[in-house]
């Protein structure tokens, strides 16, 4: 049986990652706590595939609103760096990636996916998750679901605003409706 993890202190990683300015780079959930940064963690099975493109670019194009709610938002595969940026260098109209405004993360060894429940043991790639860490470490947020969906950006912002207010929201809440 899986372990409850909202709720609870999100496990901690540091992994190599290609950042938005095409450099090597790296990227920890301590660094965001330190910076007083929410985290948006979402994890896709792997590169050059043709769901993933769709919504990593959609992130990235919204990346702006997620700045100015203080999140940082990390995309994560089982792949290198080497082909995170081989992606990134190839352009949206050839199934690519293009620039990006936020890093893209390389869990190589598996670590990080299986620490969030995500990997495939046997396929070495992760399911389709969504996490949102608040500031202090804590897992606020979880959505795992199967490869053959998009994440919903729209949704994804949603959710974190509703997390900020630090109050109850009804279902269909929208940000700037009255909390309960």
């Amino acid at each position: 049986m899986a372990e409850r993890m909202v709720g609870k202190q999100a496990p901690r990683f540091e992994m190599d990652a290609v950042m938005a300015n095409k450099e090597f780079g790296k990227v920890s959930l301590e660094e965001n706590m330190k910076n007083g940064k929410w985290t948006v963690l979402f994890f896709y099975p792997m590169d050059f595939t043709f769901v993933c493109p769709t919504e990593i670019t959609a992130m990235s194009d919204r990346y702006d609103e997620f700045e100015d709610l203080d999140a940082e938002v990390i995309g994560v595969s089982t792949d290198t760096i080497h082909t995170h940026l081989a992606w990134i260098n190839t352009d949206r109209k050839e199934n690519g990636l293009g620039e990006l405004r936020y890093p893209l993360a390389a869990d190589t060894n598996h670590v990080v996916s299986r620490d969030y429940g995500v990997l495939i043991e046997d396929e070495g790639v992760a399911l389709r998750g969504l996490y949102i860490v608040n500031p202090e470490g804590e897992l606020q947020y979880q959505t795992v679901f199967h490869n053959n969906i998009g994440r919903d950006v729209d949704e994804t912002l949603r959710v974190l605003q509703a997390l900020q207010t630090g109050g109850l929201c009804p279902a269909n809440w929208k940000p700037g409706q009255a909390t309960l």
